[in-house]
């Protein structure tokens, strides 16, 4: 949860984590967020790299996309995280194209809301 939850606290918009592991072998978590511009968009993905590498360890496999910065794709392995500008990001319509992929509920909304917030079983702290 520590990518969406970054994602979210760096004011990256719609964040959004898909559960893979039914669809494919390649990786368990989709994390995906909306950008308003490309410095916002670099913000994000290093202080994502940073807490996922600082705080728990994960080393990240690959980078695509950072000097463009349309679309920028962090690797982590199990966990891809997918930052877009919000035209790229309705143009490709990740969400629609694995559309049958569970939405994973983000637990500090809930408690936003006054409800206590539970993270699934096998959830890696990494999404």
């Amino acid at each position: 949860m520590a990518a969406a939850r970054t994602a979210e606290d760096n004011r990256g918009g719609d964040v959004a984590v898909l559960d893979m592991r039914g669809m494919t072998t390649e990786f368990d978590y989709f994390v995906l967020a909306t950008g308003n511009s490309r410095r916002q968009l670099h913000a994000i993905s290093e202080e994502i790299d940073r807490v996922l590498e600082s705080e728990l360890g994960d080393k990240r496999m690959g980078i695509e996309g950072y000097n463009e910065s349309r679309w920028i794709l962090l690797d982590y392995g199990t966990v891809v995280v997918h930052m877009f500008d919000e035209e790229t990001r309705a143009y490709y319509a990740l969400e629609d194209l694995w559309g049958h992929a569970e939405r994973v509920s983000l637990p500090w909304r809930k408690e936003k809301e006054g409800e206590s917030g539970r993270v699934g079983e096998g959830e890696a702290g990494s999404i």
